[in-house]
């Protein structure tokens, strides 16, 4: 059961700068004023009703809110308060200021394989933690992958963005058809019932993507890159692969499998030779090999090109949405002057919808 105070936000924390912008809402510093303590506040605008497409569902918001506070880890995101009101709900959680992991290493002018490994190893405990309490994430990529501070000795990873994880409840099943395209498994592209193996499929890609700085199974479009997740098309390409271990391709090879069943396990990864070396030559190929930072460099750019068009595409979007919500608007005074016999039964929202689906 979610937790929520019936309380003001502004009653106990100070406002500051926005941090960031979202479809539905924007992230602002907030000042504890108990404690002076830094925290991040997720502002979430609420549907007004079922059929509203502005806003977030509630139910969506408690689920995840549910989910945050079931999960207390060293590399998860922490909630720390959540504030309800009729229109808006506001997460208070962990301020996380060291980016993108992704980020972080592609500033470096190399990387051994041993160095990719400690990060991977506090991503994995984090994952393995949530699987413990039959919680999938759904959505592992590097997006959702921070650093709690980038400047300290040993950055500390931090899991965030648990809008599509799920518990499991038993002798229930779960489908879905959300994720980012070359980063969901195989049987969330065919809607087969889920489990939290799905997320160790997305743990294989983002290993292949931090050692080569090639995705797996990219294709040209979303439609070509699913079928390729499907039929398993993917090699280790010596101009990519040339400086990785053995050790490196046998971890990613055990999580890259069709089969749910036969995936290695959070607990099982860090328990893997390359992760957990159990001889000496073991240790020495690990820090002998590296990863392939120029291709890596490439990739990351990329990436980070896609969201930025991603995002002025939203944007676009958005406004475009505001302008038909206003054209509606101005339709429907204009009706209610003109003529009694007018109809008047259609609604903005349904002339909205019209226009949308007649430019689409």
């Amino acid at each position: 059961m979610a937790h929520f105070r019936l309380q003001n936000v502004e009653d106990f924390y100070e406002i500051g700068e926005v941090l960031g912008s979202g479809h539905f809402g924007q992230v602002r510093e907030l000042t504890e004023q108990s404690s002076g303590t830094l925290w991040a506040g997720k502002f979430l605008k609420l549907q007004r009703s079922a059929s509203s497409r502005l806003g977030v569902e509630r139910r969506s918001v408690e689920r995840e809110v549910e989910i945050l506070q079931a999960l207390p880890h060293a590399h998860i995101m922490a909630l720390h308060d959540v504030f309800d009101s009729r229109a808006e709900i506001v997460l208070v959680v962990e301020l996380i200021s060291g980016g993108e992991l992704f980020d972080f290493i592609a500033e470096k002018e190399n990387l051994m394989e041993n160095e990719a490994i400690g990060f991977l190893k506090q991503i994995l405990s984090g994952v393995a933690f949530m699987h413990s309490k039959q919680i999938a994430h759904f959505d592992l990529k590097p997006e959702n992958i921070m650093l709690s501070d980038k400047s300290a000795e040993l950055p500390e990873i931090k899991i965030i963005d648990f809008g599509l994880a799920q518990r499991f409840t038993p002798g229930e099943e779960y489908r879905s058809l959300c994720g980012t395209p070359q980063y969901i498994a195989p049987e969330v592209v065919n809607y087969e019932p889920l489990t939290v193996a799905s997320d160790m499929w997305s743990m294989g890609v983002i290993t292949y993507i931090l050692l080569s700085g090639m995705s797996p199974f990219q294709g040209d479009s979303d439609e070509e890159t699913l079928r390729n997740i499907v039929d398993m098309k993917y090699e280790f390409e010596d101009q990519y692969f040339s400086a990785t271990s053995d050790m490196a391709k046998d971890f990613i090879q055990k999580l890259l499998i069709k089969d749910q069943s036969e995936r290695m396990t959070a607990e099982e990864c860090l328990m893997h030779p390359w992760i957990k070396p159990l001889t000496h030559r073991q240790a020495a190929s690990r820090s002998r090999s590296s990863i392939n930072m120029k291709n890596f460099k490439k990739f990351n750019a990329r990436r980070k090109w896609r969201m930025s068009y991603n995002m002025v595409w939203v944007c676009n979007r958005l406004c475009r949405l505001q302008l038909l919500c206003k054209q509606a608007q101005e339709d429907e005074e204009l009706r209610s002057c003109e003529s009694d016999q007018e109809d008047i039964a259609i609604k903005p929202a349904s002339l909205i919808r019209r226009r949308l689906s007649s430019n689409s």
